[in-house]
């Protein structure tokens, strides 16, 4: 059913959804109460009460920022309090300089937005602070240069509430750099990195877009990464770890030998063991776990590894497991096996194992879904002629 010409034009007008939970708005909203009444509170204490409620026009904007849209550049704590300082600068050598006139709160907003820009602190607030410092009224234009002071005051104390409060309610305040994942220790992109969209791609996006974007560089590609994932569920089809594990699961326990475990994993041709001890998942070995106790005594052979002290895997596997269960989702399963080093995946049910999940079963089962998605698109296209 087509949507009418004044439907349409009303809808244009609307703006766009948050797509913010209620939960979060509330979280939001008691942060911004909290930290403008302590900046408020001590600044009276500080400085009296007239000074602290003549300065709460841009700190209650501040607030906003920090609690609500604590992930944007403009938001961090030094945005905040180089902001501050740069401004009320400003706003003081202006109102010195020409006075308290309108075309002069102009001018100090004009200048402290191409210092702040200048010093990477762009704050939207900060240009209420410079516009309040040049049209101050007698009891801060008493103050004279010490209404820095309570400027910066009111920043500092904004930021420290904000850093708790974000952390103490589960949020990640400030954002620094998302540190790079180095697993294997070598000068190569992951691989989930090395197809696809790339750092040096965002970086030419956002330098041909020429403007400023209300996003840090890293949660960017935390969002597109994201709808990266939700768009890989959606092809595969809801394929989950129960349509490529394997099911006839080879496994030992904690008392099997090296030796017998060598050649479960040689017969087998496998990587990795799961261990169990009365049908419950303790831990895995792979050759490495077998390798590195042999090498330990000396000088590596795999005689010696069967003539020496008997060592049981209780003594060299890995107890700390990556398990995943039988639905989960092929796509959650990919950056486990290919970014993580994971060579196996032990697949549980009610904390029993009903399989494991191989990189040979992950590469065995995109194939097949590549397969069927091909012949479904052949089979379109000859319908279609």
């Amino acid at each position: 059913m087509s949507v009418s010409r004044p439907e349409s034009r009303l809808q244009r007008l609307l703006p766009a959804p948050l797509n913010i939970p209620p939960r979060e708005w509330l979280r939001a909203g008691l942060g911004a109460l909290l930290g403008l009444f302590l900046a408020g509170y001590l600044c009276s204490l500080a400085y009296g009460p007239s000074i602290a409620l003549h300065l709460l026009g841009p700190l209650a904007a501040s607030a906003v920022l920090v609690f609500a849209v604590h992930s944007g550049p403009l938001a961090q704590p030094w945005p905040v309090l180089g902001s501050y300082a740069l401004a009320a600068a400003v706003g003081l050598a202006m109102r010195h300089a020409f006075g308290d006139g309108l075309w002069v709160a102009a001018a100090a907003l004009g200048i402290a937005i191409l210092a702040m820009c200048l010093l990477r602190c762009l704050h939207p607030p900060g240009g209420g602070v410079a516009a309040s410092a040049v049209l101050a009224d007698p009891g801060l234009v008493a103050m004279g240069d010490h209404l820095l002071e309570p400027v910066l005051l009111n920043a500092l104390i904004l930021v420290c509430v904000a850093v708790l409060y974000n952390r103490l309610t589960g949020v990640r305040y400030p954002k620094g750099a998302t540190p790079r994942r180095d697993l294997h220790h070598t000068h190569d992109a992951l691989p989930g990195e090395r197809v696809g969209i790339c750092a040096g791609d965002l970086d030419q996006a956002l330098e041909e877009i020429g403007e400023f974007v209300d996003v840090t560089r890293d949660e960017l590609e935390r969002i597109i990464l994201a709808t990266e994932q939700h768009a890989l569920h959606r092809s595969l089809g809801g394929i989950t770890a129960s349509s490529v594990m394997s099911r006839d699961v080879q496994w030992a326990t904690p008392r099997t030998t090296l030796e017998q475990a060598w050649k479960l994993l040689s017969g087998h041709h496998l990587k990795t063991l799961p261990v169990l001890e009365e049908g419950r998942l303790v831990g895995v070995v792979s050759l490495s776990d077998l390798v590195g106790p042999a090498m330990a005594r000396g000088r590596f052979s795999w005689r010696g590894l069967f003539r020496r002290k008997v060592v049981r895997l209780e003594q060299v596997m890995s107890r700390r497991v990556v398990s995943v269960g039988s639905q989960h989702p092929l796509e959650r399963l990919l950056p486990l096996l290919s970014e993580q080093g994971l060579h196996c995946l032990p697949v549980l049910d009610d904390e029993k194992l009903v399989g494991v999940i191989t990189q040979t079963d992950l590469i065995a089962g995109l194939k097949r879904h590549l397969l069927t998605a091909a012949a479904q698109g052949s089979d379109h296209r000859v319908s279609a002629l």
